[in-house]
């Protein structure tokens, strides 16, 4: 790129290491595992070229952002959300705490890291129930 330690590389990948029609998997994939590498220091993804054979796949939302802003009755702003963390080694106790205070503190959702399943320290239905609970706290204060 001109300048002393800096590099530009093209990466491509086969199409079939993709779900079809998952934006999570492939941007988890492109974008999320590459810049979590401890090695670099400093990364930017300039471009991203998907082939119109891919892009076919994905099938839109099931509806817009009228529908979301009216299930969360929120106007007239942006929607503010964010990922628990830690992503793992929380408790399901803990996780559902994690929940409550970010509802508390003004987002309007929270989402738990793609790499949180049902592990035997955060099982999903414990989870689940500790979150629902932290919903209906923050909802009724």
């Amino acid at each position: 790129a001109g300048e002393e330690n800096q590099y530009i590389a093209y990466v491509s990948y086969p199409l079939d290491l993709f779900e079809e029609g998952s934006v999570t998997n492939l941007f988890t994939s492109i974008v999320g595992n590459v810049f979590g590498f401890k090695a670099l220091c400093a990364l930017r993804l300039e471009d991203l070229r998907i082939p119109p054979s891919y892009t076919k796949t994905f099938q839109g939302p099931p509806h817009g952002i009228q529908v979301e802003r009216d299930k969360l009755n929120k106007y007239g702003r942006p929607l503010l959300g964010c990922t628990i963390k830690p992503k793992l080694g929380l408790s399901a106790k803990n996780y559902g705490r994690s929940v409550y205070e970010c509802l508390r503190g003004g987002l309007d959702f929270t989402k738990y890291d793609e790499n949180v399943n049902s592990q035997p320290f955060m099982r999903w239905r414990d989870r689940f129930l500790f979150c629902v609970e932290a919903i209906y706290n923050a909802q009724a204060e």
